[in-house]
């Protein structure tokens, strides 16, 4: 099924799609700066996830209406699951040093941040679109999102960073 895009439409999807290449940059790079190997997972994790949402809205942009495949929402939940679970086994007591503790608290800071005005950004587009199959893409799309802060909110509260 084609999509036929207004003017505003496009232009909403281009900035979702330049804030998706930001979050797999930040994701990406922070994953790589991470100490904490539970954080460097969960980090890694979220940027194949933002990657999806890319892939996502390139094709919405390309005239296409993408189908959110169960296989999507699955790995998805699996991802959840994973990190709920690692965050009960990990245990309070840290090995890793002061600082680096702080640096990893930065990161998640950031990265909430991030999540809270990508969603945000989904809320207004989900408003803007008259296609209820592209409102529907893109409120999966927010519910994702707000799963990756949620998961960065977790994980600061199980270490006590939040």
């Amino acid at each position: 099924m084609t999509l036929n895009l207004s003017q505003k439409e496009k232009m909403l999807l281009q900035d979702q799609q330049n804030h998706e290449k930001i979050c797999i940059e930040k994701y990406q790079s922070y994953a790589n700066q991470a100490q904490d190997p539970q954080l460097k997972q969960l980090f890694s994790s979220y940027a194949q996830q933002e990657q999806q949402h890319l892939n996502t809205i390139t094709q919405m942009l390309n005239g296409q209406n993408p189908n959110m495949s169960s296989s999507q929402q699955q790995g998805q939940q699996q991802s959840q699951n994973t990190m709920q679970s690692n965050m009960q086994n990990s245990t309070s007591a840290s090995s890793s040093s002061q600082t680096a503790s702080q640096n990893d608290s930065t990161l998640c800071t950031d990265m909430l941040m991030t999540e809270k005005f990508v969603s945000g950004a989904y809320d207004t587009a989900i408003f803007e679109f008259a296609d209820p199959n592209a409102r529907q893409t893109l409120n999966h799309i927010q519910k994702e999102e707000q799963k990756h802060g949620e998961g960065i909110f977790q994980y600061m509260q199980s270490k006590g960073t939040y």
